[in-house]
């Protein structure tokens, strides 16, 4: 007899998956099992979706023309169909670029190949490959709306995967739902009672500086709203934020 039965629970690990457990199969949009609906998504190129284009993000951009940001490794979260691994690469940049659906990861490889841009892309969940094939340290974390898709707990995986992969010293770079502009504004309990994410968490200033309060702030502002024949890519109703790791001082 298994004595164990109906007891599953030991580590924290347990805990977040339990958790994810209770939220709907087409409500899940982070772990492994997502990556048939990312794949959907992604199957028709030609769609009129704001973050298909072939433009960097303006934020990104602005980060590196002021020299908030230098070339260095640099890790692209979620990265889609590349369009920001392609820019941090054309600039020196040595880029790992992970992403759950293995038809973004093949649309973001026909783009570095007509580019000729050399990115290292994963296929699969971040946090399982942080420390592995992710190995890091990274002097760059870039995320343009991975965050925003993660349900409350999973913070404390997106935390811990900071903590392996961020060099001392390095940034966190992330685009996320703006409360107010995009995105779902109820507390984070609400969200494990409706078994849903109503499409992605909305966040104020306040809340990021209170998750990320370990780094150091640098900028959180509005993107800025990019018109069509813009080169970059850019929607008011989101935030972008940049963060600072502490320095190690032994």
């Amino acid at each position: 007899m298994n004595q164990n039965a109906g007891r599953h629970i030991r580590t924290v690990e347990d805990v977040l998956d339990l958790l994810d457990g209770l939220f709907a199969p087409e409500a899940d949009r982070w772990t492994a099992e997502a990556a048939s609906w990312w794949d959907g998504f992604y199957a028709d190129r030609s769609k009129p979706v704001p973050f298909f284009v072939a433009k960097p993000d303006e934020s990104l951009v602005s980060y590196l023309d002021r020299g908030l940001i230098a070339p260095g490794r640099a890790l692209d979260l979620g990265c889609g169909p590349g369009r920001n691994a392609l820019r941090l690469a054309s600039l020196g940049f040595e880029v790992d670029a992970v992403d759950l659906s293995p038809a973004a990861i093949a649309w973001a490889e026909d783009r570095a190949r007509e580019a000729g841009a050399d990115v290292r892309f994963h296929c699969g969940d971040a946090f399982a490959l942080a420390g592995s094939e992710l190995s890091g340290p990274y002097d760059l974390i870039y995320d343009s709306g991975c965050f925003h898709h993660l349900p409350p707990h999973r913070r404390i995986s997106y935390l811990g995967l900071l903590e392996r992969c961020l060099a001392p010293g390095g940034h966190l770079a992330l685009t996320c739902f703006a409360a107010g502009g995009m995105g779902s504004e109820l507390p984070d309990a609400d969200f494990y009672r409706q078994a849903g994410l109503h499409g992605g968490l909305a966040y104020t200033p306040e809340s990021l500086r209170w998750i990320f309060a370990d780094l150091t702030e640098v900028e959180l502002r509005r993107m800025r709203d990019e018109p069509d024949g813009s080169p970059l890519f850019g929607e008011p109703f989101l935030w972008t934020a940049l963060f600072r790791s502490p320095r190690c001082t032994a």
